[in-house]
């Protein structure tokens, strides 16, 4: 079976993911990036998979009650055991059609075996330009992590 590399999850946002100021709620947009992340990692692997890091969470603009919702999760990156994906979020009224940007971020997932342990996953090679630009801007963020993290461990307990 060939590896899935990329899913859309769609849906209409509902009353219940309202905020204070009824739009929707943060917590609720980054619940539905976990999941069609998640949805994605298990479908390039093909093994239960863990987050292990969600990064660059840009919110764009609001999400109204009523509006369609796109999800959609791309792996754009693979290391031995991890996929790296870029997560988009866009939304807009049914009633008009058409979505636009509402929220960007990156995620990395580590696949798990049976044991949880982690375990290899399929390479993915970038073929078109678009795809070498996208594992570029993967690459780049790894880098930038490691930097925060050779600033944070002075400071750690």
């Amino acid at each position: 079976m060939t590896p899935q590399r990329q899913i859309t999850l769609r849906f209409l946002a509902e009353p219940t993911d309202v905020n204070f100021g009824g739009k929707v709620h943060g917590g609720a947009v980054m619940k539905w990036i976990d999941q069609a992340g998640y949805a994605c990692a298990v479908g390039w692997s093909a093994h239960y998979c863990v987050t292990v890091y969600v990064g660059g969470i840009r919110f764009e603009r609001p999400i109204l009650i009523g509006h369609v919702v796109e999800v959609a999760a791309k792996v754009i990156y693979t290391g031995r055991t991890s996929m790296h994906l870029a997560v988009d979020v866009s939304a807009g009224d049914p009633r008009t059609g058409g979505v636009s940007p509402t929220t960007h971020c990156l995620m990395v997932f580590v696949a798990m075996d049976e044991n949880n342990k982690p375990v290899a996953v399929p390479p993915w090679t970038p073929e078109t330009d678009e795809d070498k630009t996208l594992q570029h801007y993967a690459t780049r963020m790894m880098e930038l992590r490691q930097q925060i993290a050779d600033e944070i461990q002075p400071l750690k307990p």
